[in-house]
C-alpha cells in the first residue's frame, strides 16, 4: 500500500465517528424541525411559551412542607381528604390571579400597592410576620432536601446538604440574571412531574381515587381538622400573593418596560389573557401534584398500616418497600421541589419587605444596586442553616408557620380583593363581580381555617 492511500486511510477512519455524530446532529436537528413544524408540536410550544410566572408560583406551592402535608394526609386517612385537591383549585386560581392583574395593571408589587393606598402599620406587621413564618418554611425545605439526598446518599452529612442547597438557592438569586433564573424556576417544575409517575407505578383503585375526588367525606376529629387547615395554608399562601406580583412585574422590566408608567401604558387585553392562561394553568398543575401525593400515599402507606408520616423524606423512605423506582422519584422530586420552593420563599419575603419599607428591590437589580433587598433573602437563609444546625424541630417549625400563614392570610386577602376591585387602580380591568365575590369567599375560608388551627393547637 502506498504512502498516500495509507494516510487516507488513516484519516477516514478517525474521520468517521465524527462523521457520524455529525450526521446524527443533522438528522435530529431534522427530524425536530419537521416535529415542531406540525400542528400539535407548534401548538405545545406556544402554549408552554405562554406559562411563567403563574406555573412557577403554583410549583412553588408544592415544596417539601407542603409534600409532608399531602403525605401525612393520605397517609392518615387515606383517601378520605383528596377531595380538597378539587375543592381548592378554583379559590387558589382567583386569588393568584388578581394578585397577577394587580402586578400588571398598576406596574408594582402587592406591597407597594398596599402601602400606597391604605396604611403601612398592619402592612409592616403583616410583612414581617410573613418574614417569620417563610424562614421557618426554609428551614423546612432545606432539612427535608438534605434528608431525602440523604437517603441517596448516606455517606454524606446532614449539615452538608443543608449548606449546598442554601448556597445553590443564593447563587441562582444573587449571581444570575433575571432572564436565565426565571427560565431556571420554569424547568424546574417539571421535577414535580415524578409524583404523577409515581402514582402511576404503584398500582392504585383509579376508579376509588376518582369517586373520593367528587365525593368529599369528614370524620371532624381534631386531628383531621387541623390537617385540613394545614392543607388550606400550604396551598393558599400569603408568600405566593407577593411572589406572583412581583414577578408580573419583573416580567415587565425584562420587556424594557424598566418604569412604572411605562408599564401601566403597555397593558393591554392579550396580555391580560396570556396571563391568565398562565396562571390558571399553574394552579391547576400545583393541585395535579398535590392530588397524586394524596393518591399514592393513600394507595400504598395508608393501605398498608403505614399512618405515622411527619416528613416528605419519611414518606419517600416508607414508599420504599413498594417500588426502589418510587421511592427514587419520590426523594428526587423532594430536591427538585425544594430548589425550586426555597428561592420562592426568600424572594418573596424580600420583595414584601422592600416594597412596604420602600426599599430599592427586584431580582433585575445586581447585588451592590439593592443591598437591603438581597440582604432578607440572605438572611432568611441564614436563618434556615441556623435552625437545622440547631436541630430544631421542623415540625413544630411548620405548625407555627402554618398559624402565622393563618392569621396573615385573611388581612393580605382583604387587601387583594380590594385593590383588584378598585377602579380607580385597575380601571377597565376592575374585577368581575363573581371573581370578587370568590375573593371573599376566599377570605371566609381562610379565616376561619386559621381561627379553628389556633383552637385545635389549644385544645
Amino acid at each position: 500500500m502506498e504512502k498516500k492511500e495509507f494516510k487516507e486511510e488513516v484519516v477516514e477512519t478517525f474521520e468517521m465517528p465524527a462523521r457520524i455524530l455529525e450526521e446524527g446532529v443533522e438528522f435530529v436537528e431534522k427530524e425536530e424541525k419537521i416535529l415542531m413544524g406540525k400542528k400539535p408540536f407548534k401548538l405545545a410550544e406556544q402554549y408552554w411559551d405562554t406559562l411563567g410566572p403563574g406555573l412557577t408560583t403554583g410549583a412553588a406551592d408544592d415544596d417539601p412542607s407542603g409534600i409532608a402535608t399531602y403525605s401525612q394526609a393520605g397517609a392518615r386517612y387515606g383517601l378520605q381528604l383528596i377531595w380538597l385537591s378539587l375543592f381548592t383549585y378554583p379559590f387558589m386560581a382567583v386569588v393568584q390571579e388578581m394578585c397577577a392583574r394587580i402586578g400588571i395593571v398598576s406596574g408594582q408589587g402587592l406591597a407597594a400597592n398596599i402601602r400606597r393606598e391604605y396604611t403601612p402599620h398592619v402592612l409592616y406587621t403583616a410583612t414581617i410576620l410573613l418574614f417569620l413564618a417563610n424562614a421557618f418554611n426554609i428551614a423546612a425545605d432545606l432539612g427535608a432536601m438534605a434528608a431525602a439526598s440523604r437517603l441517596l446518599f448516606p455517606h454524606i452529612g446532614l449539615e452538608l446538604f443543608v449548606i449546598l442547597f442554601a448556597l445553590i438557592s443564593l447563587m441562582l438569586q444573587i449571581f444570575t440574571t433575571y432572564a436565565r433564573y426565571s427560565k431556571y424556576l420554569k424547568y424546574l417544575t417539571l421535577a414535580l412531574l415524578s409524583y404523577a409517575v409515581v402514582a402511576f407505578s404503584v398500582g392504585l383503585d383509579w376508579g376509588d381515587v376518582l369517586h373520593h375526588t367528587f365525593v368529599p367525606s369528614l370524620t371532624f376529629s381534631k386531628d383531621q381538622i387541623f390537617l385540613i387547615c394545614a392543607i388550606l395554608g400550604t396551598t393558599i399562601s400569603p408568600y405566593l400573593f407577593f411572589w406572583q406580583t412581583s414577578q408580573e412585574v419583573e416580567e415587565r422590566i425584562l420587556k424594557g418596560e424598566t418604569t412604572v408608567e411605562a408599564r401601566r401604558e403597555q397593558v393591554n387585553g392579550n396580555s391580560l389573557r396570556r396571563m391568565r392562561t398562565d396562571v390558571w394553568s399553574g394552579m391547576f398543575f400545583s393541585n395535579l401534584i398535590a392530588f397524586f401525593i394524596f393518591a399514592a400515599c393513600a394507595g400504598t402507606l395508608y393501605a398498608n398500616g403505614i399512618t405515622d408520616i411527619v416528613t416528605a423524606d419519611q414518606a419517600a423512605l416508607e414508599l420504599r418497600p413498594f417500588g426502589e423506582f418510587a421511592f427514587l422519584l419520590f426523594a428526587l422530586g423532594i430536591v427538585g421541589t425544594g430548589l425550586l420552593a426555597v428561592p420562592v420563599l426568600a424572594g418573596s419575603s424580600a420583595y414584601a419587605l422592600a416594597e412596604s419599607f420602600g426599599w430599592k428591590h427586584g431580582l433585575h437589580y445586581k447585588l451592590k444596586q439593592a443591598y437591603a433587598f438581597y440582604g432578607v433573602i440572605i438572611v432568611s437563609m441564614f436563618i434556615g442553616i441556623i435552625a437545622n444546625f440547631a436541630h430544631l424541630d421542623p415540625i413544630r417549625g411548620l405548625i407555627y408557620a402554618a398559624v402565622a400563614n393563618g392569621i396573615i392570610a385573611p388581612f393580605i386577602l382583604f387587601f387583594v380583593v380590594r385593590l383588584s376591585s378598585d377602579k380607580r387602580l385597575m380601571g377597565e380591568y376592575v374585577n368581575h363581580p363573581f371573581i370578587s365575590c370568590m375573593g371573599w369567599a376566599t377570605i371566609a375560608i381562610m379565616t376561619i381555617s386559621g381561627i379553628a388551627a389556633i383552637i385545635t393547637l389549644w385544645l
